[in-house]
């Protein structure tokens, strides 16, 4: 790869490490922008078409370790919003459980 791939690759490194800052916020609009960016250098550098050196070996496997822990990170808030909307609904229903009881008096 030549110079710019690599220069091109370690910006995608540093968006990775931004995705995942925004991930452990669980700032998804962040993220889907970071990402957004991030896929048009690795587009490019993958246009670039020559096979990669061992520098440049090293800044995509970071990019997918990274991006692995992003993944892991918007799963754990995803799981918190859900066990939140679990909560919303069971006291709704209580709510409504004990509305209807009161009215009976």
């Amino acid at each position: 790869m030549s110079r710019e791939a690599a220069a091109m690759l370690e910006q995608a490194v540093d968006l990775s490490r931004q995705l995942l800052a925004a991930a452990d916020r669980g700032d998804s609009q962040a993220v889907a922008f970071l990402d957004a960016q991030r896929l048009q250098l690795l587009k490019s550098v993958r246009n670039g078409a020559s096979a990669p050196h061992a520098h440049e070996r090293v800044l995509l496997q970071e990019i997918a370790l990274l991006n692995d822990k992003s993944i892991g990170s918007l799963e754990h808030h995803r799981r918190i919003k859900g066990r939140q909307l679990d909560v919303a609904i069971a006291g709704r229903r209580a709510v409504h459980a004990y509305a209807h009881a009161r009215q009976l008096r």
